[in-house]
Protein backbone atom coordinates (compact mmCIF):
# COMPACT_ATOMS: atom_id res chain seq x y z
CA UNK A 1 0.00 0.00 0.00
CA UNK A 2 1.54 3.02 -0.69
CA UNK A 3 3.09 5.07 2.23
CA UNK A 4 0.60 7.69 4.25
CA UNK A 5 -2.55 5.69 3.06
CA UNK A 6 -2.54 2.19 4.52
CA UNK A 7 -3.02 3.44 8.11
CA UNK A 8 -6.34 5.23 7.25
CA UNK A 9 -7.41 2.37 5.12
CA UNK A 10 -6.97 -0.30 8.19
CA UNK A 11 -8.63 1.97 10.46
CA UNK A 12 -11.62 2.82 8.46
CA UNK A 13 -12.07 -0.79 6.25
CA UNK A 14 -12.79 -4.17 6.44
CA UNK A 15 -10.33 -7.12 6.57
CA UNK A 16 -11.37 -8.19 2.87
CA UNK A 17 -11.20 -4.68 1.39
CA UNK A 18 -7.85 -4.36 2.99
CA UNK A 19 -6.67 -7.55 1.35
CA UNK A 20 -8.08 -6.63 -1.99
CA UNK A 21 -6.17 -3.08 -1.61
CA UNK A 22 -3.06 -4.39 -1.17
CA UNK A 23 -3.38 -6.80 -3.75
CA UNK A 24 -4.51 -4.44 -6.22
CA UNK A 25 -1.50 -2.40 -5.36
CA UNK A 26 1.01 -5.32 -5.63
CA UNK A 27 -0.40 -5.57 -8.98
CA UNK A 28 0.32 -2.10 -9.60
CA UNK A 29 4.22 -2.81 -8.83
CA UNK A 30 4.08 -5.60 -10.66
CA UNK A 31 2.95 -4.03 -13.79
CA UNK A 32 5.32 -1.14 -13.07
CA UNK A 33 2.45 1.45 -13.00
CA UNK A 34 4.43 5.09 -12.45
CA UNK A 35 4.42 5.69 -8.62
CA UNK A 36 2.33 9.08 -9.72
CA UNK A 37 -0.50 6.84 -11.14
CA UNK A 38 -0.78 4.38 -8.78
CA UNK A 39 -0.76 6.66 -5.62
CA UNK A 40 -4.02 8.39 -7.53
CA UNK A 41 -5.58 4.68 -7.95
CA UNK A 42 -4.64 4.30 -4.14
CA UNK A 43 -6.33 6.72 -2.89
CA UNK A 44 -9.33 6.29 -5.59
CA UNK A 45 -9.90 3.05 -4.71
CA UNK A 46 -9.19 3.52 -0.94
CA UNK A 47 -12.48 6.06 -0.90
CA UNK A 48 -14.72 3.34 -2.63
CA UNK A 49 -13.84 0.52 -0.37
CA UNK A 50 -14.23 2.46 2.90
CA UNK A 51 -17.53 3.95 1.12
CA UNK A 52 -18.65 0.17 1.11
CA UNK A 53 -17.63 -0.84 4.20
CA UNK A 54 -19.66 1.69 5.98
CA UNK A 55 -22.18 -0.09 4.20
CA UNK A 56 -21.10 -3.92 4.83
CA UNK A 57 -20.84 -4.27 1.07
CA UNK A 58 -17.50 -6.70 0.90
CA UNK A 59 -15.05 -6.89 -2.76
CA UNK A 60 -17.06 -10.24 -3.43
CA UNK A 61 -20.37 -8.00 -3.17
CA UNK A 62 -19.50 -5.10 -4.59
CA UNK A 63 -22.42 -5.42 -8.09
CA UNK A 64 -24.09 -2.57 -10.50
CA UNK A 65 -26.34 -0.96 -8.29
CA UNK A 66 -23.49 -0.51 -5.78
CA UNK A 67 -21.34 1.10 -8.15
CA UNK A 68 -24.07 3.27 -9.55
CA UNK A 69 -25.14 4.10 -6.09
CA UNK A 70 -21.65 5.68 -5.28
CA UNK A 71 -20.92 7.35 -8.83
CA UNK A 72 -24.35 8.83 -8.37
CA UNK A 73 -23.19 10.17 -4.74
CA UNK A 74 -19.89 11.56 -6.18
CA UNK A 75 -21.97 13.42 -8.98
CA UNK A 76 -24.73 15.34 -6.57
CA UNK A 77 -21.78 16.43 -4.60
CA UNK A 78 -20.38 18.28 -7.81
CA UNK A 79 -17.33 15.60 -8.69
CA UNK A 80 -16.42 16.25 -12.29
CA UNK A 81 -16.96 13.92 -14.75
CA UNK A 82 -13.53 13.25 -15.69
CA UNK A 83 -13.05 12.91 -12.33
CA UNK A 84 -15.85 10.50 -12.31
CA UNK A 85 -14.43 8.67 -15.28
CA UNK A 86 -11.04 8.13 -13.60
CA UNK A 87 -12.66 6.27 -10.50
CA UNK A 88 -14.68 4.26 -12.58
CA UNK A 89 -11.51 3.14 -14.00
CA UNK A 90 -9.78 2.67 -10.91
CA UNK A 91 -12.65 0.23 -9.76
CA UNK A 92 -11.99 -1.72 -12.98
CA UNK A 93 -8.80 -2.60 -12.72
CA UNK A 94 -9.43 -3.19 -8.91
CA UNK A 95 -12.45 -5.50 -10.07
CA UNK A 96 -10.01 -6.79 -12.55
CA UNK A 97 -7.19 -7.76 -9.85
CA UNK A 98 -10.27 -9.85 -8.02
CA UNK A 99 -10.93 -12.09 -11.08
CA UNK A 100 -7.45 -12.53 -12.25
CA UNK A 101 -6.97 -14.15 -8.05
CA UNK A 102 -10.03 -15.84 -8.75
CA UNK A 103 -12.39 -14.33 -5.73
CA UNK A 104 -14.81 -12.90 -8.13
CA UNK A 105 -16.11 -14.10 -11.76
CA UNK A 106 -17.33 -10.70 -13.67
CA UNK A 107 -16.75 -7.32 -13.70
CA UNK A 108 -19.65 -5.26 -12.90
CA UNK A 109 -17.65 -1.86 -13.82
CA UNK A 110 -17.26 -3.14 -17.30
CA UNK A 111 -21.13 -2.31 -17.50
CA UNK A 112 -21.01 1.00 -16.83
CA UNK A 113 -20.22 3.48 -18.90
CA UNK A 114 -17.43 6.23 -18.21
CA UNK A 115 -18.95 9.80 -18.18
CA UNK A 116 -18.34 11.93 -20.97
CA UNK A 117 -15.68 14.31 -20.45
CA UNK A 118 -15.21 17.53 -22.12
CA UNK A 119 -12.11 17.39 -24.81
CA UNK A 120 -10.14 20.09 -24.05
CA UNK A 121 -7.58 21.22 -26.88
CA UNK A 122 -4.10 21.26 -25.19
CA UNK A 123 -2.67 24.41 -25.27
CA UNK A 124 -0.31 25.18 -28.28
CA UNK A 125 1.84 27.77 -28.51
CA UNK A 126 3.01 29.47 -31.79
CA UNK A 127 6.53 29.11 -33.60
CA UNK A 128 7.57 32.81 -32.48
CA UNK A 129 6.14 32.31 -29.06
CA UNK A 130 8.50 29.29 -28.69
CA UNK A 131 11.19 30.96 -29.88
CA UNK A 132 10.74 34.57 -27.81
CA UNK A 133 11.23 31.88 -24.59
CA UNK A 134 13.68 30.23 -26.08
CA UNK A 135 15.90 33.33 -27.10
CA UNK A 136 14.94 34.53 -23.81
CA UNK A 137 17.14 32.80 -21.82
CA UNK A 138 20.71 34.01 -21.59
CA UNK A 139 24.05 31.83 -21.33
CA UNK A 140 26.02 34.04 -19.20
CA UNK A 141 25.69 31.85 -15.57
CA UNK A 142 25.14 27.77 -14.91
CA UNK A 143 21.56 27.87 -14.20
CA UNK A 144 21.11 29.85 -17.22
CA UNK A 145 23.08 27.62 -19.36
CA UNK A 146 20.92 24.68 -17.94
CA UNK A 147 17.56 26.09 -18.56
CA UNK A 148 18.35 26.83 -22.44
CA UNK A 149 19.36 23.43 -22.79
CA UNK A 150 16.57 21.85 -20.78
CA UNK A 151 14.00 23.43 -22.02
CA UNK A 152 15.14 23.37 -26.15
CA UNK A 153 15.55 19.72 -25.17
CA UNK A 154 11.92 19.80 -24.24
CA UNK A 155 10.81 21.52 -27.11
CA UNK A 156 13.10 19.23 -29.45
CA UNK A 157 12.23 16.51 -28.52
CA UNK A 158 8.37 16.31 -26.97
CA UNK A 159 9.64 15.52 -23.29
CA UNK A 160 7.49 15.23 -20.50
CA UNK A 161 8.70 17.59 -17.39
CA UNK A 162 8.73 13.65 -15.70
CA UNK A 163 11.14 12.02 -18.84
CA UNK A 164 13.76 15.34 -18.31
CA UNK A 165 14.51 15.02 -14.73
CA UNK A 166 15.11 11.38 -15.43
CA UNK A 167 17.58 12.00 -17.68
CA UNK A 168 21.12 10.84 -17.24
CA UNK A 169 24.33 12.12 -18.25
CA UNK A 170 24.40 9.64 -20.66
CA UNK A 171 20.98 9.42 -22.11
CA UNK A 172 22.11 11.98 -24.50
CA UNK A 173 24.20 10.52 -27.65
CA UNK A 174 25.47 13.66 -29.75
CA UNK A 175 27.01 11.19 -32.81
CA UNK A 176 23.60 9.76 -33.29
CA UNK A 177 21.93 12.84 -32.52
CA UNK A 178 19.36 11.24 -30.05
CA UNK A 179 18.35 10.88 -26.29
CA UNK A 180 17.04 7.85 -24.71
CA UNK A 181 13.96 8.28 -22.94
CA UNK A 182 12.52 6.53 -19.73
CA UNK A 183 8.41 7.18 -20.44
CA UNK A 184 5.40 5.82 -18.33
CA UNK A 185 5.54 2.81 -17.78
CA UNK A 186 9.47 2.07 -17.50
CA UNK A 187 8.88 1.96 -21.23
CA UNK A 188 12.20 3.33 -22.89
CA UNK A 189 12.17 5.18 -26.65
CA UNK A 190 14.45 6.52 -28.39
CA UNK A 191 14.04 10.23 -29.76
CA UNK A 192 15.52 12.61 -32.46
CA UNK A 193 17.32 15.61 -30.93
CA UNK A 194 17.83 19.11 -32.85
CA UNK A 195 20.65 20.93 -33.68
CA UNK A 196 19.38 23.77 -31.88
CA UNK A 197 19.47 21.54 -28.10
CA UNK A 198 22.42 19.73 -29.18
CA UNK A 199 24.56 23.36 -29.17
CA UNK A 200 22.76 24.15 -26.07
CA UNK A 201 23.27 20.88 -24.75
CA UNK A 202 27.03 20.66 -25.30
CA UNK A 203 27.69 24.33 -23.46
CA UNK A 204 25.80 23.41 -20.66
CA UNK A 205 27.90 20.11 -20.12
CA UNK A 206 30.81 21.94 -20.77
CA UNK A 207 30.38 25.29 -18.53
CA UNK A 208 27.56 24.79 -16.88
CA UNK A 209 27.65 21.36 -14.93
CA UNK A 210 30.57 21.20 -13.99
CA UNK A 211 29.99 24.53 -11.63
CA UNK A 212 26.81 22.45 -10.23
CA UNK A 213 27.99 18.99 -10.45
CA UNK A 214 27.57 16.84 -6.69
CA UNK A 215 30.05 14.57 -6.48
CA UNK A 216 28.98 11.18 -8.22
CA UNK A 217 25.86 12.56 -9.61
CA UNK A 218 24.43 10.85 -12.86
CA UNK A 219 21.51 13.18 -13.54
CA UNK A 220 22.10 15.05 -16.27
CA UNK A 221 20.14 18.51 -15.19
CA UNK A 222 20.96 19.41 -11.85
CA UNK A 223 20.06 21.97 -9.40
CA UNK A 224 22.41 24.78 -7.63
CA UNK A 225 23.22 22.39 -4.81
CA UNK A 226 23.93 19.54 -7.33
CA UNK A 227 21.36 17.41 -7.27
CA UNK A 228 18.89 16.42 -9.54
CA UNK A 229 16.16 18.71 -10.63
CA UNK A 230 12.47 17.78 -9.46
CA UNK A 231 9.45 18.34 -11.87
CA UNK A 232 8.46 21.16 -9.51
CA UNK A 233 12.13 23.19 -10.56
CA UNK A 234 11.11 23.02 -14.19
CA UNK A 235 7.68 24.29 -13.56
CA UNK A 236 9.16 27.06 -11.64
CA UNK A 237 11.82 27.77 -13.72
CA UNK A 238 9.78 27.66 -17.38
CA UNK A 239 6.91 29.97 -15.25
CA UNK A 240 10.03 32.39 -14.94
CA UNK A 241 11.33 32.49 -17.90
CA UNK A 242 7.95 32.99 -19.37
CA UNK A 243 7.09 35.81 -17.35
CA UNK A 244 9.96 37.57 -18.45
CA UNK A 245 9.38 37.61 -22.04
CA UNK A 246 6.73 40.22 -21.89
CA UNK A 247 6.29 39.95 -25.87
CA UNK A 248 4.12 37.21 -25.48
CA UNK A 249 1.23 37.21 -23.23
CA UNK A 250 0.60 33.58 -23.62
CA UNK A 251 4.27 32.81 -21.83
CA UNK A 252 2.55 34.17 -18.68
CA UNK A 253 1.88 31.11 -16.93
CA UNK A 254 3.23 28.36 -19.63
CA UNK A 255 3.25 24.96 -18.29
CA UNK A 256 5.97 22.00 -19.47
CA UNK A 257 3.56 20.15 -20.86
CA UNK A 258 2.92 23.27 -23.58
CA UNK A 259 5.95 22.63 -25.02
CA UNK A 260 5.56 19.01 -25.80
CA UNK A 261 2.19 19.56 -27.03
CA UNK A 262 3.80 22.48 -29.41
CA UNK A 263 6.37 20.06 -30.28
CA UNK A 264 3.26 17.78 -31.93
CA UNK A 265 1.56 20.53 -33.50
CA UNK A 266 4.33 21.65 -35.13
CA UNK A 267 5.75 18.22 -36.47
CA UNK A 268 1.82 18.06 -37.50
CA UNK A 269 1.90 21.66 -39.61
CA UNK A 270 5.03 20.33 -41.27
CA UNK A 271 3.70 17.00 -42.72
CA UNK A 272 4.54 14.62 -40.08
CA UNK A 273 2.71 11.17 -40.08
CA UNK A 274 0.68 10.72 -37.10
CA UNK A 275 2.26 7.47 -35.91
CA UNK A 276 5.58 8.86 -36.10
CA UNK A 277 4.28 11.42 -33.75
CA UNK A 278 2.75 8.92 -31.49
CA UNK A 279 6.33 6.78 -30.81
CA UNK A 280 8.09 9.92 -30.62
CA UNK A 281 5.69 11.26 -27.70
CA UNK A 282 5.33 7.66 -26.42
CA UNK A 283 1.89 7.21 -26.27
CA UNK A 284 0.07 3.44 -26.24
CA UNK A 285 -2.45 4.38 -28.26
CA UNK A 286 -3.12 6.47 -31.39
CA UNK A 287 -6.47 7.90 -30.21
CA UNK A 288 -4.19 9.72 -27.39
CA UNK A 289 -2.46 11.30 -30.47
CA UNK A 290 -5.09 12.35 -32.44
CA UNK A 291 -6.35 15.32 -30.39
CA UNK A 292 -3.32 16.83 -32.39
CA UNK A 293 -5.84 16.85 -35.39
CA UNK A 294 -8.35 18.39 -33.61
CA UNK A 295 -6.02 20.92 -33.40
CA UNK A 296 -4.26 21.30 -36.28
CA UNK A 297 -8.35 21.53 -37.74
CA UNK A 298 -9.17 24.24 -35.58
CA UNK A 299 -5.81 26.42 -36.61
CA UNK A 300 -6.94 25.80 -40.21
CA UNK A 301 -10.30 26.99 -39.56
CA UNK A 302 -9.21 30.00 -37.67
CA UNK A 303 -7.09 30.71 -40.71
CA UNK A 304 -9.94 29.99 -43.11
CA UNK A 305 -12.00 32.45 -41.47
CA UNK A 306 -9.90 35.54 -41.66
CA UNK A 307 -8.26 34.86 -44.90
CA UNK A 308 -10.96 34.03 -47.01
CA UNK A 309 -13.45 37.04 -48.62
CA UNK A 310 -16.36 34.55 -48.42
CA UNK A 311 -15.99 32.79 -45.18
Amino acid sequence: MVAGTANSVHAMCSPAWIAALEAFDQDLRRRAVADKTRRAYAIDVAQFARWATAREVEPSGVGVRELRRYLAGLSEAGRAPSTLARKLAALRALLRVQIDLGQRHENPAELLSSPKRPRRLPRVLSHGEVEALLERIPAGTPLELRDRALFELAYASGLRAEELVKLDVDSVDFDSETVRVEGKGAKTRVVPVGEHALRALERYLAAGRPALEAPGERALLVSKSGNRLSTSDVRRRLRLWGRRSTSAPALVDVHPHALRHSFATHLLEGGADLRAIQELLGHATISTTQVYTRVESRRLRSAYARAHPRA
